[in-house]
């Protein structure tokens, strides 16, 4: 898929956001305009699944809710990310109407492919971490493992059983990987 050409370089969340919708996802990164084209099957699919479990981790849990991208998160005046899944806090009963109601996520979760792990592994986690995002996952779906970072963290915990959240002390979530992955990528060979 060919990437649009914009006659002058996009470097403001203005630029950004008066963008014409040509279907591709479009971020800035401490600005630095970034357009990713529409991910591989693959790459929804598991990303399905993980926003499916933790919604159903997270029943009941009015404070907290699951979304996926296309989304509008921005962190700083010159940083606008779409993570592919996220989790953000609400207070009991609110309703968040638009993407500036939503702050900064308690959780981002980005799902690797060729086009995107250097950023989601570098520039994505440096900004997430700067922003406050309690916990950043990336999911390798080749290797079938999350690499969960959390603020201050030299290097990621590898998680490739079940992976553990707990973002209140009354809630839990708990994803089964290695059954997720069977399930939607067949078994590994």
């Amino acid at each position: 898929m060919a990437m649009p050409s914009h006659e002058t370089a996009v470097t403001t969340m203005e630029e950004l956001l008066a963008l014409p919708d040509d279907g591709l996802r479009h971020e800035l990164l401490e600005g630095v305009h970034v357009v990713t084209p529409a991910p591989e099957f693959t790459h929804q699919a598991v990303l399905g699944e993980f926003a499916f479990a933790l919604r159903k981790a997270l029943e009941g849990r009015d404070e907290l809710q699951v979304l996926t991208s296309p989304a509008d998160i921005v962190l700083s005046p010159r940083t606008l990310v779409q993570p592919d899944v996220f989790v953000v806090r609400k207070q009991p009963g609110q309703i968040l109407k638009q993407w500036s109601d939503v702050g900064v996520p308690v959780l981002a979760i980005e799902f690797l492919s060729p086009s995107t792990a250097a950023r989601d592994r570098g520039a994505k986690r440096r900004i997430y971490e700067r922003a406050g995002v309690a916990e950043y996952w990336i999911v390798d779906l080749d290797a079938r493992l999350v690499e969960r970072w959390r603020p201050g963290d030299e290097r990621p915990e590898v998680v490739s059983d079940n992976l553990v959240w707990e973002p209140l002390s009354t809630v839990t979530a708990r994803v089964d990987l290695p059954a997720l992955f069977a399930r939607v990528l067949g078994e590994p060979t």
